[in-house]
């Protein structure tokens, strides 16, 4: 038995011993540095020569089967939609792909600015796609997902064709082919030494101002009528304490000499509502609040516009959660939600009682 006690203990001073050499020796006695492993989770960035880019693959079919089910709500069925978010998909030439310009950034008449006609490098595309999306679950897709929804977006661009599949073998071969390649400059200060081509010396060489110096400006604004309660009141949206109160944007502009209105009565506090507390949290959880507010529409609509139409309906509000839908409130498609049944009976009952906070 001593032995095993022995044993224990010699583990236990070997692990105390590594977490103090671990100690940070610039910040004694606050905290540690990371370890290698640690380091790695967070390494996750993919440059534009490739370095950190993981081995894998993924095909153009494999990426619409992802896209249609965890993208095209937000982004369109092909890369188009402005709905959500800006559109990824358009702007773009055969011409360009040969050029590496795209022509239509240098037109003042074009209506919009595509990510494909921006972005100059696929490593930012991969990497994005990696570290953000899908938007309301972030670094949830494998490897092979990443690979093959940036395949699809290439090809929806006609940057590679039906058939391609991506890989970290051949993904220099697609940089060969972005339609804005030529378009980033790295003859800058911002990125110094030679690694990207980058310059010693800034792009500028300002002086500081000593004497006949121009006054400052004096910048003001206003919230224009048309726009000033667009999103609700936004006094409403503050606390009632501290010193940012928020306008009341319920009213007008108050014009040069007019008496500004004394602040809205604090209101007493209403009493705690902890089934609301929990199901919010809930909420959070599972990322639902990213598409919808409580009192309004963010992406989907608001829960309390859907408890007005779906009052009672509990066993409706759980497979409508648990599958996903279109057309009830738009034509935004929620997909699929893979939270527990306990946590979508809990958010459904809540919602068919009308959504309280």
């Amino acid at each position: 038995m001593s032995r095993f006690r022995n044993a224990v203990l010699t583990v236990a001073l070997l692990a105390v011993a590594g977490v103090a050499a671990a100690q940070s020796a610039q910040y004694p006695g606050v905290g540690r540095m990371a370890t290698p492993k640690e380091v790695a989770k967070w390494d996750i960035d993919v440059r534009p020569d490739f370095k950190g880019l993981p081995a894998g693959s993924g095909s153009v079919a494999k990426g619409q089967d992802v896209w249609e089910g965890k993208c095209a709500h937000c982004h369109g069925v092909f890369g188009e939609s402005g709905e959500v978010f800006s559109p990824l998909i358009g702007g773009t030439t055969a011409e360009d792909v040969k050029t590496g310009r795209v022509a239509n950034l240098n037109r003042s008449d074009y209506p919009g600015r595509t990510t494909i006609m921006k972005v100059a490098t696929v490593s930012t595309l991969w990497d994005y796609i990696n570290r953000a999306m899908p938007w309301t679950n972030p670094k949830s897709l494998t490897t092979e997902e990443v690979y093959s929804v940036t395949a699809f977006l290439l090809n929806l661009a006609n940057i590679v064709p039906d058939n391609y599949v991506l890989s970290d073998k051949n993904i220099a071969e697609v940089q060969a082919r972005m339609p804005n390649r030529n378009g980033m400059s790295t003859a800058h200060a911002m990125w110094p030494g030679k690694e990207f081509g980058g310059v010693k010396n800034p792009d500028t060489a300002n002086k500081v101002c000593m004497k006949d110096c121009t006054p400052d400006p004096k910048v003001a604004s206003f919230l224009p009528d048309f726009a000033r309660n667009a999103h609700g009141n936004l006094q409403e949206q503050n606390r009632s304490v501290g010193q940012q109160r928020g306008v009341d944007t319920t009213k007008p502009e108050p014009k040069a000499g007019m008496p500004v209105a004394a602040a809205a009565p604090v209101v007493a506090a209403k009493p705690e509502n902890n089934e609301a507390k929990a199901t919010i949290a809930l909420l959070n959880k599972h990322s639902c609040t990213a598409c919808h507010g409580v009192d309004k529409k963010i992406v989907g609509p608001g829960f309390n516009e859907v408890a007005k139409k779906q009052a009672g309906k509990v066993d409706y509000l759980v497979g409508k959660i648990k599958a996903g839908g279109v057309g009830v409130y738009g034509q935004i498609p929620m997909p699929p939600q893979s939270l527990p049944d306990a946590d979508a009976k809990q958010i459904a009952e809540w919602i068919s009682k009308g959504a309280s906070k």
